[in-house]
């Protein structure tokens, strides 16, 4: 297939390492560009769900992310194009990355880093740079980032937390005799931050709206500290980017029938319930865009407010969050709790969806569709993961491998079911019960699109 290119001016902003201030540019920038009369498209290297709720706040249209590990690297630019392309044409793409630059799967040689989605959609990198506790050494590091991969274009740096106007120039004088244009300067006095918790940053759903507030003011501050037309002129040095546009529709083959075996043919598409709200924040868009290519009415429903599934309710989606900060909230909810326990038609959970059908969360009673209790630990689990199926389910076939990840500081007990979701790492995980798939592990499903088909599919 042959696809015209597409000059979208993109950026990727990258660091040394975690906590240099990746997000507060990145989410800056977004919000700044937008105030300039701009459509931005917002995107994240790697599985997070939380920063792309703040980039889609500070965009005004969805955070999607990037990430080789779950999708194939051959996705990543189709993926950049169709998040670009929806629901209008971007006027530039800003994507964030994940940890340091050259920091990806453990013992992958940076696949999954940011250096490597950078070299896949071919974007030049702005760096940034926490200044703290030092001076001319800043360029030596700057300098070793650019040459450690020649692929991997650096093509400035927005020095963050900066002591003083010494101290900038010295930083600026420095970065110079290297080559790498400074393209803003962040001071530590005016730093601004959203609330954390244990898993990172508090989810914007939760915080509106404050989290109006943060965005805002994150704006205020790149459009202040940051300059912007030299950030857009290196966006624009990106090439055109010449991947077709990721299609939901083609990834699950269409529409599929939905009518019961030797009956009428439907007339249309079953209603899919996929929660959210403050307690189940954490889905990619791309989820709903391949239900609803698959055939299926997309229909959202929050745990912590609805008394009840939408109507005509044929299948269940309840994806990750954070239930335990919303425990008693969830509890009080007697009459959604009791309809899932009930419900009969396929449903599929992952991690915070995991522990509201079990019996307990920190003895706070949830559906009881499973029989398990789950409780906060102070330990956390965290990694990509490569499973394999351990049996038939909606959305599954036994035998069949996938990539996915974990990330949550919560045990259930059991930590299996008799029928598991998914083998890794030498052991059980998860439950298959019924027509029930639930476990820890986080899947993209625009890695494995044939999830959101046979889940249509099993609505017959």
């Amino acid at each position: 297939m042959v696809s015209t290119g597409w000059a979208l001016p993109r950026v990727v902003v990258a660091a040394p390492a975690s906590g240099h201030g990746k997000t507060t540019v990145a989410t800056g920038l977004l919000g700044a560009l937008r105030r300039r009369g701009l459509t931005v498209s917002p995107h994240k290297v790697g599985p997070d769900y939380i920063d792309p709720g703040y980039h889609g706040l500070a965009a005004g249209r969805p955070g999607r992310n990037l990430d080789p590990w779950l999708v194939g690297p051959e996705r990543v630019a189709p993926l950049l194009r169709h998040g670009a392309s929806v629901p209008t044409p971007a006027d530039v793409a800003v994507i964030e990355g994940v940890m340091g630059l050259h920091d990806g799967a453990v013992g992958r040689r940076g696949y999954a880093s940011t250096a490597h989605v950078a070299t896949l959609v071919d974007a030049p990198v702005l760096l940034v740079l926490d200044t703290t506790a030092q001076g001319r050494s800043a360029a030596a590091l700057v300098l070793g980032m650019r040459a450690f991969d020649e692929r991997v274009r650096v093509g400035g740096v927005i020095l963050n937390r900066v002591g003083s106007p010494r101290h900038e120039t010295l930083l600026r004088d420095a970065l110079a005799e290297v080559g790498v244009p400074v393209l803003g300067a962040v001071s530590r006095s005016v730093e601004v931050a959203a609330p954390s918790r244990h898993l990172g940053l508090v989810p914007v759903a939760e915080r509106a709206p404050e989290s109006l507030a943060v965005v805002a003011a994150l704006a205020d501050l790149v459009a202040a500290t940051v300059d912007l037309d030299a950030v857009l002129d290196l966006a624009r040095s990106a090439p055109p980017l010449t991947a077709p546009a990721w299609d939901p529709v083609a990834a699950v083959g269409g529409p599929v029938s939905t009518a019961p075996v030797g009956g009428p043919t439907s007339t249309g598409g079953p209603t899919v319930a996929v929660a959210a709200g403050a307690a189940f924040t954490f889905s990619y868009a791309e989820t709903a865009e391949l239900l609803a290519a698959a055939g299926a009415t997309v229909a959202p429903f929050d745990p912590l407010r609805d008394p009840g599934l939408p109507a005509g309710t044929r299948a269940v989606v309840i994806g990750g969050g954070f239930p335990e900060a919303h425990a008693d909230a969830l509890a009080g909810n007697a009459a959604l709790r009791a309809e899932l326990a009930a419900f009969d038609g396929p449903v599929v959970a992952e991690c915070a969806g995991l522990l509201y059908l079990g019996r307990s969360l920190d003895g706070a009673p949830m559906c009881g569709r499973l029989d398990l209790t789950a409780r906060m630990t102070g330990r956390l689990t965290l990694g990509y993961r490569e499973a394999v199926a351990a049996a038939d389910s909606p959305v599954t076939r036994a035998g069949e491998p996938v990539r996915g990840h974990e990330f949550h500081r919560t045990v259930t007990d059991p930590g299996h079911g008799d029928t598991p979701a998914w083998r890794f790492d030498g052991a059980a995980h998860g439950f298959v019960d019924g027509r029930v798939h639930a476990s820890y592990l986080h899947v993209h499903w625009a890695g494995q699109p044939h999830a959101a088909r046979r889940l249509v599919q099993a609505c017959r």
